[in-house]
């Protein structure tokens, strides 16, 4: 190429270029997979052992001709195994635990419609580019909320009250004596309803901007049996009312919060003096250096396609999703909290900040 300095290296170019079309493929699968996920095919799939197109076509009552396209591309991913000698399809145990089994520890299969909600904004993002500024809540389909809700149910069920509280001993006193609790940014109540489950005596509230959540928090705790133990209120967390909590959490808030300094600020004063307040953040650097894999092309994705963007469309901060602990430090000294500790539960996702007063 004129004037770049360097000469062309035919071998490395094809291979950039099989890796981008590679991408390119990932993204068109994605579609797929949130099609198989919206239509239930991973779970007519999971357990049924090898299964042809006609039979899987007259147990789900979908069109066999799409089925076949859509079991092709499946085989070709390698999601689901090829027998040509049957012409039968297999979706194995353990990918029907990532994409079937909404109960498994390892189901992820969610991520597709978040995935398919994030990217129908990119051209409101791309805008955004230009502006500076950002693209609202409001902007997203009804199925990005829907889809994050999912995600959390899985950290929660299978994280929060077996591994995360457990690490804060005097939470779990507190909660167990009746204290009460909060969840700033509660999306569609599920951290809330698992804690109230858990501590029959607490009382528990949940908080969120995004009025549609809120009204999905209700009729869920309204069906896990708990709506005279837990409230929820669609109200900024900067709102709360002083000196009323045990324990207050935000799982995946602040790096998308608009003021998080603010946020954080209302949270402590809206501790008791002994009370706790639990930040959950992504397990990721804040340095791109180390965050060149997979994980890291996926956070600081979602994070320009929605946490930055709804953050700096209200003005904001616009920290983003790959905030680092050092970020966390330096807020949680802002707001005022006095004892900061990082909770020794290892985990490849989250990170756990123990704030105190």
């Amino acid at each position: 190429m004129a004037g770049s300095g360097a000469s062309l290296d035919m071998e490395k170019a094809k291979n950039v270029a099989q890796t981008v079309i590679g991408d390119v493929a990932s993204v068109l699968h994605g579609a797929l997979c949130f099609i198989g996920d919206r239509l239930g095919l991973f779970k007519a799939m999971a357990g049924a052992g090898p299964i042809t197109i006609d039979q899987l076509a007259a147990k789900t009552g979908l069109s066999a001709r799409y089925l076949r396209e859509w079991l092709a591309a499946m085989a070709a991913a390698r999601y689901v195994e090829y027998d040509a000698a049957g012409d039968s399809y297999l979706l194995t145990p353990e990918y029907a635990a990532a994409l079937a089994d909404e109960d498994s520890p390892f189901f992820i299969g969610s991520y597709f419609q978040m995935a398919q909600a994030a990217v129908s904004v990119a051209p409101q993002v791309a805008e955004a580019f230009k502006s500076g500024k950002g693209v609202t809540q409001a902007e997203y389909p009804p199925w990005f909320f829907e889809a994050t809700e999912r995600n959390s149910r899985t950290r929660y069920q299978h994280k929060l009250l077996r591994k995360w509280i457990p690490a804060m001993p005097q939470v779990a006193a507190a909660l167990n004596a009746g204290g009460s609790a909060a969840d700033v940014g509660c999306g569609g109540g599920r951290a809330a309803i698992m804690i109230a489950q858990a501590f029959g005596k607490a009382r528990v509230t949940g908080f969120d901007i995004h009025a549609e959540s809120i009204e999905r928090a209700r009729r869920n705790a309204v069906t896990a049996g708990v709506a005279d133990r837990v409230s929820f209120e669609a109200a900024n967390g900067s709102a709360l009312p002083a000196g009323r909590f045990d324990f207050v959490t935000t799982f995946d808030v602040v790096h998308d919060s608009v003021d998080p300094v603010s946020l954080m600020s209302a949270i402590r004063r809206a501790l008791k003096p002994d009370g706790t307040y639990l930040v959950q953040e992504i397990n990721i650097s804040d340095a791109v250096q180390d965050n060149i894999r997979p994980m890291g092309k996926m956070v600081y994705s979602v994070s320009t396609l929605y946490c930055m963007t709804t953050s700096l469309a209200h003005g904001g901060a616009g920290i983003g999703a790959a905030m680092g602990e050092p970020k966390a430090r330096e807020l949680a000294a802002a707001a005022g909290f006095s004892r900061f500790t990082r909770l020794p539960v290892k985990d490849d996702f989250a990170v756990l900040y123990e704030l105190r007063p």
